[in-house]
Formats: C-alpha cells, structure tokens, sequence
C-alpha cells in the first residue's frame, strides 16, 4: 500500500504507541479505517483468531471450569497467511488446546467449524451444545428442554457488562468478566498464534505462563517497545 500523509486529527506517533515504527499508509483503501482495519497487521493484533479468542474461548472457558487457567499443550497449529498484503495476521486458522484434565478445544476459523462461528461442546454418546451469538441448539430437543434443579449450578446472570461493572464497584462483588478470566481467554488465541508461527507443538505451563523447555517459542511472549515507551 502506498504511503500516504497523516491526517490532521490524529497524533501517530501517539497511535503506533510501543509498536515499530512504519510509514503510514490509508488502511481504509482496503475498507473500513484506520481504527479498525488495524487487527489485520501482526504489530498491532493478531487478525480474526485474536479478534474473537476474547469472546468464544471467553464461553468455552466457562462453560467447562477453565475460566482460571490454560492448556498445558498447543498442538497441530496451521495457518494461512497472505504474501501480497500489508495485512499479514492469519488468514485461516487451526489448533488444539489440550488441558490438564484431558479435555480438548479445537480453535478455529468460522469456514472450518462445522456449525459455523460460536462454541460448541461435546458430551458423551455424540450429544453437543452449541451456542453463539445468533441463538443455541443441541443434538436434541432433550437437552433443549432440560430444567435445571435446586442443587445443580446456576450461572452467574447479567444482561449488561457496562452496569454490572458499575454494580460491582459499589457492592464489591466479582464481576461477571473479571480481568483474570478475559486474560486466560485472549491467552489461547496468542498460545495458537505463537504455535503457528514457531510451526510446532508447543507445551505451555499454565501456572508460570511460559513455554516448557522452548526458548524460541518464550521470545513471542514479549517484544522491545520502541521508544520513549516501556515497562
């Protein structure tokens, strides 16, 4: 993309942040601007599988008790990026988590998911649950209709985020998202993107939140800050 000259209104300097510096160029030439078309480029997000980790593996997470830890294993990682673009986050998508328990989460790009974008859980005898933003649906009307009894979990319920927050400061209970369950949840997507990028199984301590015995793959956890930024 051609470079281009800097908009009156916008300090970008101050938008690059601690990211490398590069000229600037129209992100909005290939639609939307530049405050959205930033997740396709690696200095500053990690496309799609980053875009959504927070929300669906946020779900898996809760739905199987693993709102506060990870996967101890990133295996089969595959993406597919593009060699003609500014935009180089993966384009495709595939890995596997694997948990202390055994359990497993298959993370995915929407074309690869056989019931499209959202979250999807697999019981015994072949039974799933799938939930998305678009509504839920079970291998049958069974589940569907299922009632929950008075010693069975309850979830914790809120329809809006934003007043749960402000609820929370004053009553001084957990929120619905606290921070360290949004941290575990984006985590999973950075654990598949390093695995892509490295292109080979990664084994993850969830307690240190380090790579066991790969170096290589613990230089992705952290990156120099250019200038006058840092930590």
């Amino acid at each position: 993309m051609p470079v281009t000259p800097v908009p009156a209104n916008l300090n970008y300097d101050m938008w690059l942040g601690p990211a490398p510096w590069r000229e600037h160029v129209d992100l909005q030439a290939e639609s939307g601007s530049v405050h959205w078309n930033w997740r396709w480029i690696m200095d500053y997000s990690g496309g799609q599988l980053t875009d959504w980790a927070g929300h669906h593996i946020d779900i898996a997470h809760w739905g199987m008790g693993f709102e506060q830890t990870g996967p101890v294993a990133i295996t089969e990682a595959k993406g597919e990026y593009s060699k003609e673009s500014t935009y180089d986050v993966p384009n495709a998508y595939r890995f596997k988590c694997t948990y202390a328990n055994g359990a497993e989460i298959v993370v995915a790009n929407q074309s690869q998911l056989p019931r499209g974008r959202g979250v999807c859980w697999y019981g015994e005898n072949g039974q799933w649950v799938f939930a998305s933003r678009r509504g839920y649906s079970a291998s049958s009307n069974k589940i569907l209709q299922s009632v929950i009894g008075p010693g069975e979990k309850r979830l914790y319920v809120s329809n809006d985020h934003k007043q749960n927050f402000l609820d929370c400061v004053k009553n001084r209970k957990e929120t619905i998202a606290p921070a360290e369950t949004a941290h575990r949840s984006i985590s999973v997507g950075l654990l598949g993107e390093i695995a892509m990028l490295t292109g080979r199984d990664l084994k993850w301590d969830p307690v240190k939140e380090v790579f066991i015995n790969d170096e290589m793959a613990n230089r992705y956890l952290s990156r120099p800050m250019r200038a006058p930024w840092h930590l």
